[in-house]
């Protein structure tokens, strides 16, 4: 399954990217992030794995994130590796004047019980992943805002 998302928010690209490429903000936009862990590599950097635990719909999900691209502040890419699904994550961030333009293209495989479910929760990834752009939406500008003011 492949799809993508655009959103629009309302700050400098710079800053866009100085509060997405945190940790620590993951927690602040992300609230069934429970705890991220390094694993190896140089933390943030092409080739870095870490392990992400999530708590969703009543169930504990751990997940791999392997940085795959980083070429700030035009693109980001990772996978996420969970039991059964694996979510290739490409993002782009485009300048637009004082706002950015983020467009996440997302591609998800699955296999085993996920691959025979996979066709009753379509609308649920693709749901998530547009909660997630809109969390760091309402996120990156509330945060700007403060600090500005």
């Amino acid at each position: 399954m492949k799809y993508t998302l655009e959103i629009l928010i309302d700050a400098p690209r710079s800053e866009v990217i100085r509060l997405f490429d945190s940790t620590d903000n993951l927690y602040k936009w992300q609230p069934e992030l429970q705890d991220f862990e390094h694993l190896s590599g140089e933390p943030g950097q092409v080739g870095s794995k870490s392990r992400m635990f999530y708590h969703m719909d009543g169930r504990e999900v751990e997940m791999i994130e392997t940085i795959t691209k980083r070429n700030f502040p035009e693109e980001f890419s990772s996978t996420y590796e969970a039991n059964g699904v694996l979510n290739i994550q490409d993002n782009e961030f485009v300048e637009i004047g004082d706002q950015t333009k983020w467009i996440s293209h997302a591609e998800f495989k699955f296999s085993g019980f996920f691959a025979l479910i996979f066709p009753f929760m379509k609308k649920s990834f693709k749901k998530q992943s547009c909660l997630f752009q809109e969390r760091f939406k309402k996120f990156a500008e509330e945060e700007l805002a403060k600090e500005t003011s």
